[in-house]
């Protein structure tokens, strides 16, 4: 069976590049009926917070990438490590070392001096010198001398590594907790990882990763390891570039389907589809489909495939989803008309929810327009037609076409266009110059809110 793994560090946010990675692993399983997998490796006790866990849990759970089994901690299992260590330090595959950091810090110095990469020399690889007393060893891996690691990467073909480029990297540090390289050989072997989708940042770790299974005699999995994800200027992805936690993507009102809509294009494609399901995309993804370049994250991009999911979203959802952010900004969405109708009017015109409440802010409390609006607008050719419109809107029926036809009447018999009557109104009863069609906006606004908004800013046009 296919059992894929997201094993993220729990030292920070859950941000795009292993939000990316998850979701490759968790298309791949699901493309397979196999299981997808969630472990939280948490052996970097310095940089490891309750925090971090809880927002790559959360950003899961926001994506909707659900896991079979975990997550699992490596911290709950450290007697497994221990163990296995154990049994490698038996079959003589790996041994203690006693060398102390300055130790080690004048052997790296030394050989940069001398021109060479610096590495473990394997000083207590072969001793027979007495251990010091009272000096708690690390555990190393007694890496082969000769010979190549060789592996078919799913993703970029086939890679050799000579062993001697190796050097016998620490298993079991001497406070007793697995490295990195260690813990996730051990998880992966217990869990029966059968592919192993990760970031081309690990390509280094994965013969040393060879050689402890070989040593644990193990089975290999599957590896693919995916191309980074670039800035738009083709440096590495930062904060500038859009490189955040995803639950930012969240406060910023993008819809989790279309940022893991983005994610799946960023170095995978299946034919020209830009827009797809997580349904879809499963049906489709395959390994083979991804590219071996980096991607390039551009936020212009992920704003547009939001836009049009938002166009096409149920408008019940999207009332759910905006009100937060409305009563953030002081507005009662029970006050105002129907959010569903505002929704409905609104969502074609903007690119994230955020926008959306910005948008709807005039349907739920008056705005005051900016003084460059009233200059430009509100002048003393216009009040007579205002005055005008006003008193038939008082006795009008409330409907849009009826509406309209009031405002084109009030300019024809006023001797104005019709802009020249709908801009000033806009901005009397918006407080913005932007906005849909004016009668769909007053419609939705209601006669007594409009007549009362033209009213009160009727006095703000000169005589």
């Amino acid at each position: 069976m296919i059992r894929t793994r997201f094993a993220p560090s729990p030292t920070g946010y859950l941000h795009i590049g292993g939000a990316r990675t998850a979701l490759f692993s968790w298309a791949y399983a699901r493309r397979h009926g196999g299981k997808f997998i969630l472990r939280i490796e948490d052996t970097d006790l310095e940089r490891s917070t309750a925090q971090s866990t809880q927002a790559i849990l959360d950003g899961m759970a926001w994506l909707g990438l659900d896991y079979d089994e975990g997550p699992f901690y490596q911290m709950h299992r450290l007697a497994r490590y221990h163990e296995l260590a154990e049994q490698l330090l038996r079959t003589g595959n790996a041994y203690h070392c006693y060398a102390s950091k300055e130790e080690l810090d004048v052997m790296r110095e030394q050989q940069r001096a001398a021109g060479l990469k610096p590495r473990y020399d394997g000083r207590w690889r072969d001793s027979k010198k007495t251990p010091p007393s009272g000096v708690k060893p690390v555990v190393r891996i007694k890496n082969p001398s000769d010979g190549h690691v060789v592996f078919e990467d799913l993703v970029k073909g086939r890679i050799v590594v000579s062993n001697n480029e190796l050097d016998d990297l620490v298993l079991l540090r001497a406070d007793g907790v697995p490295t990195y390289n260690f813990g996730v050989v051990i998880d992966d072997l217990d869990m029966n990882i059968s592919h192993i989708i990760r970031g081309d940042d690990h390509v280094n770790n994965t013969p040393r990763q060879i050689n402890i299974l070989k040593a644990l005699g193990g089975a290999l999995p599957q590896y693919a390891h995916v191309p980074m994800i670039l800035g738009s200027d083709g440096e590495r992805l930062s904060k500038r570039h859009g490189a955040v936690s995803v639950m930012q993507y969240l406060e910023d009102g993008y819809l989790p389907e279309a940022l893991l809509n983005y994610l799946a294009r960023l170095g995978w494609s299946h034919g020209d589809e830009e827009i797809f399901s997580s349904e879809q995309m499963i049906e489709w993804f395959d390994l083979a489909s991804i590219n071996c370049a980096p991607a390039k994250f551009n936020p212009e991009k992920l704003s547009w495939l939001n836009q049009q999911y938002l166009k096409t979203a149920d408008n019940t959802r999207l009332a759910e989803l905006v009100t937060p952010f409305l009563e953030t900004d002081g507005c009662n969405t029970a006050t105002g008309p129907d959010l569903l109708n505002v929704v409905g009017l609104l969502k074609e015109r903007v690119n994230t929810l955020a926008e959306l409440a910005d948008a709807a802010v005039y349907f739920f409390r008056p705005l005051e327009p900016s003084n460059e609006l009233k200059v430009l607008y509100f002048s003393s050719e216009v009040r007579p037609a205002m005055v005008d419109l006003m008193g038939q809107l008082t006795s009008a029926e409330w409907d849009r076409q009826i509406i309209h036809d009031s405002i084109k009447a009030a300019a024809t018999k006023h001797g104005l266009k019709m802009p020249k009557v709908a801009m000033p109104l806009r901005v009397m009863v918006t407080g913005e110059a932007q906005t849909p069609s004016i009668d769909a906006v007053l419609e939705l606004l209601g006669k007594e809110e409009t007549l009362k908004r033209m009213n009160n800013r009727l006095t703000d046009f000169p005589d």
